[in-house]
């Protein structure tokens, strides 16, 4: 299959609410091209050298997601230009988006990171750290930043249960967070989870955005 009957084979049996993000880190331009020229217009990368070099040289409708963990000192390079970053799991990192977004005069959105695995490996936050987040002072005071929603990663088993147990559970968290107000920096409507193994289980329990590489580019080399 190219890669362009991957995509449409995927894109066709999507509910229309969930957004598909083509996972194209380490790939080279001319696959995503081939994605591109599909429809694909929403490209997702995890390092932010690459994904800066990819917009340099592709076509500037593009949505680019970060969704990789984000080095502080690494924002300002993809300020000017990132849509959404998936990882944000820090007060600190927050912090600094809002900042290098202002330099740039504009709002980046974001997603929150919650840590729904069992592995210790992975990033994210609690759900209390995450109020303490929202609460603050400080968040509520950022003009160039909007969280748009949460991100999250299961663990990496083969159990099912285990998958659709912490994606029930990051859902459960997205719908509480109903409870703090709309702010002009706050409006979760995106619960990012799900990626090429398990996307299908993910949008059962509530995905509105699936992240997949292997099945749209091929497994890496």
């Amino acid at each position: 299959m190219s890669i362009k009957e991957n995509l449409l084979s995927i894109k066709e049996a999507l509910p229309s609410h969930v957004t598909l993000v083509a996972v194209s880190k380490t790939k080279p331009v001319s696959d995503l091209m081939e994605a591109y020229n599909a429809g694909q217009r929403i490209f997702g990368e995890n390092k932010i050298q690459e994904m800066t070099d990819k917009h340099e040289q592709m076509p500037k409708d593009i949505e680019w997601h970060m969704i990789g963990h984000v080095q502080t000192n690494k924002v300002k390079h993809m300020a000017p230009f990132v849509s959404l970053v998936h990882g944000v799991d820090s007060l600190k990192l927050l912090k600094e988006i809002n900042k290098q977004a202002k330099k740039n005069d504009r709002i980046i959105n974001c997603l929150l990171q919650m840590h729904i695995a069992e592995e210790d490996t992975k990033f994210g936050l609690y759900e209390a750290e995450l109020n303490e987040i929202l609460e603050s002072d400080e968040f509520q005071q950022m003009e160039n930043i909007k969280v748009t929603g949460l991100m999250g990663m299961a663990t990496f088993t083969e159990s099912e249960h285990q998958i659709e147990k912490e994606f029930s559970y990051l859902k459960g968290i997205f719908d509480r967070l109903k409870d703090h107000p709309e702010r002009n920096n706050f409006k979760p409507e995106t619960l990012s989870m799900g990626m090429s193994g398990d996307h299908k289980l993910a949008i059962s329990c509530g995905s509105t955005m699936i992240r997949v590489g292997s099945s749209i580019f091929g497994s890496r080399h």
